[in-house]
């Protein structure tokens, strides 16, 4: 069997893939960003001694990690519309619209690894570290912000950059919610045509760019600040 895609090359079948790519790349910086954001003070709620301000974080982080994306998206997009109470809330324009359940549980997801991994961080922090931040005086908002947040963000890096690959290839579950990204793009082009491969290798193809570009990215950043951490030769 030979493969043609000159079917995938047309113009208007090109400008399908543009336009999930763009879907794809929005669903993946925002959720990033709104995991990233919310990870940051649930991480110091984590860390902390209080059982009273750690166990939630954990058991949200529990429950997130411990359970598929595909059935959290279904469960947000399909299962939060069975309840009459959220169909006549102020939020149901917002949970009816599928890029909006979609961007949501990616967040939701990335932000409980995120907490986990920020709070390992902070776990590892070197205790000299934090004896001379407060032998400087330093109150404890000022060590965090100062101190450990930074260096828990720098040594984070390279898990994070995984993550990041990993939430692209999550957000292909977009197109479960009829969104159209890069898979929902090479799922149409698959149910107009009937072609089983070519549309899904120029999905995967352009998955591959996009993870290619990711770890570029991240190298670039753990040159840049995680130097210090790089064996000194004399």
């Amino acid at each position: 069997m030979m493969l043609d895609f000159a079917v995938v090359l047309e113009p208007d079948n090109l400008k399908l893939y543009g336009e999930g790519l763009l879907t794809t790349i929005k669903l993946l910086v925002i959720a990033l960003a709104c995991g990233l954001a919310a990870s940051v003070p649930l991480a110091v709620l984590r860390v902390s001694n209080s059982k009273l301000a750690s166990l939630p974080v954990w058991g949200f982080t529990y429950v997130i990690r411990g359970t598929p994306m595909l059935l959290q998206l279904y469960l947000i997009y399909y299962g939060l519309s069975q309840f009459e109470a959220v169909r006549e809330s102020a939020a149901w324009s917002l949970l009816s619209d599928a890029w909006f359940c979609a961007m949501l549980s990616l967040a939701i997801n990335t932000c409980a690894y995120t907490t986990e991994m920020l709070a390992g961080a902070l776990r590892a922090t070197s205790h000299g570290e934090i004896e001379a931040a407060r032998s400087m005086g330093m109150s404890r908002f000022t060590l965090y912000r100062r101190v450990l947040l930074p260096s828990a963000l720098r040594r984070s890096l390279p898990a994070y950059s995984n993550e990041v690959v990993m939430m692209l290839h999550a957000t292909s579950l977009a197109s479960t919610v009829t969104l159209l990204d890069i898979t929902g793009a090479a799922d149409r082009l698959y149910s107009t045509y009937y072609m089983p491969f070519e549309p899904f290798i120029a999905a995967a193809l352009f998955y591959l760019a996009l993870t290619w570009l990711i770890v570029r990215l991240f190298r670039r950043f753990e040159r840049r600040y995680l130097a210090y951490l790089a064996p000194r030769t004399h």
